[in-house]
């Protein structure tokens, strides 16, 4: 079971690198991705982690860039919105659309990260992590139906499959359910409150105001059933 600073990206003491496979995350979730990896390669897939563990501090840079108007915003369908023609409020829920609350990210546990099929980009193309990468007839299909059918098998789910009312779906975001589970019940609305209110994050005042309501929104996803 992770500690309250573990859970909330405030320490890295549950994580490692792994030189190998190019990220650093929990050491049990390690070698399910290595088998993951593995069996995919099998089929001519390429998985590559893109986004690894990600501590409190990155999530706030993130965070606050895109308060600022320094990275994108983003509507519901991917498409980029002006930051200027937004009160605060609004930017927040448009933030958090696309990026988690700093202390809140599933990437602080080192269970959940971000993937692409290297060997489907055609050289020099970068990936961009949208839905139209991964629809039907996207660079990523392949890797998309692939993770629908074996990612269970390693312990892996997509926790963001379905827009359930709060994160948009994506369909690169894989967790792993052991750890990522009870780390779920350990992040209770308290330990966030407290997390979030010694930060310096932008709009601090006004997300823990609302937190209670952005917590059951946007931070209790729960594992498909079956």
């Amino acid at each position: 079971m992770l500690n309250p600073l573990e859970l909330t990206g405030r320490a890295r003491t549950h994580v490692r690198e792994d030189a190998q496979l190019g990220c650093t995350l929990h050491p049990q979730v390690l070698p399910a991705l290595a088998a993951l990896a593995a069996a995919a390669r099998a089929h001519g897939i390429e998985i590559e982690v893109v986004s690894g563990y990600r501590d409190l501090k990155r999530q706030m840079s993130i965070w606050n860039a895109k308060l600022r108007g320094e990275r994108p915003l983003l509507d519901r369908n991917g498409r980029a919105i002006e930051r200027a023609g937004l009160s605060e409020r609004e930017a927040v829920d448009a933030i958090l659309l696309w990026s988690a609350l700093p202390g809140a990210s599933r990437h602080h546990w080192g269970s959940d990260f971000d993937v692409i099929d290297r060997a489907a980009l055609v050289a020099g193309q970068p990936p961009q992590l949208t839905a139209q990468e991964f629809a039907a007839d996207g660079v990523f299909a392949r890797l998309s139906g692939w993770l629908t059918r074996h990612a269970g098998e390693f312990g892996f789910y997509r926790p963001y499959a379905t827009y359930c009312g709060g994160v948009m779906p994506e369909p690169w975001h894989l967790s792993y359910a052991d750890i990522a589970v009870p780390a779920l019940d350990g992040l209770t609305l308290e330990l966030l409150a407290e997390a979030i209110a010694v930060t310096s994050m932008d709009a601090r005042e006004q997300v823990l105001a609302r937190l209670p309501e952005l917590y059951e929104r946007f931070v209790r996803v729960r594992p498909p059933a079956g």
